[in-house]
């Protein structure tokens, strides 16, 4: 299949009924993995994508390569929400950090990530996207707290607990009351975040001590590609 231009990351654009298929394919693997988890079968995918196996097989070799793309988009919908915050935070860093956290209760569809059950890769593409998110909440915060307007014990493990938290399915509650809980839980963490009458927190974790739970076990078993089956 001939890519028909290149993309802005600078990797090869497919065709229209290529991208489609992609798409498709990410899109059935999210809900899939939602719902399943990340042992939901890949005939499964390819037939809530509609699209056959060997089109799946085609696109992504085997689980791994699934688990590593839907991560990493979602890690890419953070960072690039994260970034929009930090360029309005000098006008309203509070606001910003509200719509930050209130745009990624709106897009949990999208983010099939470690922190809100779904699966773990060591993709380094993946950890390096990680790395710029907190480097971008702690730019976040730190505008925040030179404006006076945010306590000065909140950390970026915080927010990204409280968007992970906040995204969490909440089972049986229709989608509407499910987002509006979560809307009501952000706004309540925001006006925690304000600096009068805080209390001492307990000591934070810092992202490592996150991150070092959330690796993939080794010799799990992996679904063979089409040439191994």
């Amino acid at each position: 299949m001939t890519p028909s231009a290149s993309r802005e990351d600078g990797r090869p654009r497919l065709r229209a009924d290529a991208e489609r298929n992609r798409a498709q394919i990410l899109g059935a693997t999210r809900a899939a993995f939602r719902e399943l988890g990340t042992a939901a079968p890949l005939d499964e995918i390819a037939r809530r994508a509609g699209v056959n196996i060997a089109t799946l097989y085609r696109r992504f070799p085997d689980r791994d390569a699934l688990i590593r793309q839907v991560v990493v988009d979602g890690f890419t919908l953070v960072l690039r929400t994260v970034r929009r915050a930090l360029e309005a935070a000098p006008r309203d860093p509070l606001s910003a950090i509200g719509e930050f956290l209130l745009t990624m209760v709106d897009e949990r569809e999208m983010l099939v990530l470690p922190l809100i059950g779904g699966p773990v890769t060591d993709d380094p593409e993946a950890a390096a996207l990680q790395r710029e998110i907190v480097t971008a909440l702690e730019d976040l915060l730190a505008t925040a707290r030179a404006q006076g307007v945010i306590r000065a014990d909140a950390t970026a493990v915080d927010l990204i607990a409280t968007g992970a938290l906040s995204c969490r399915p909440l089972p049986y509650l229709p989608v509407d009351q499910a987002s509006a809980l979560a809307a009501r839980h952000v706004r309540i963490f925001i006006d925690g975040l304000r600096p009068d009458g805080a209390r001492p927190l307990p000591p934070p974790p810092t992202n490592e001590n996150l991150t070092v739970h959330l690796h993939p076990l080794r010799g799990t078993d992996r679904d063979p590609g089409p040439s191994e089956a």
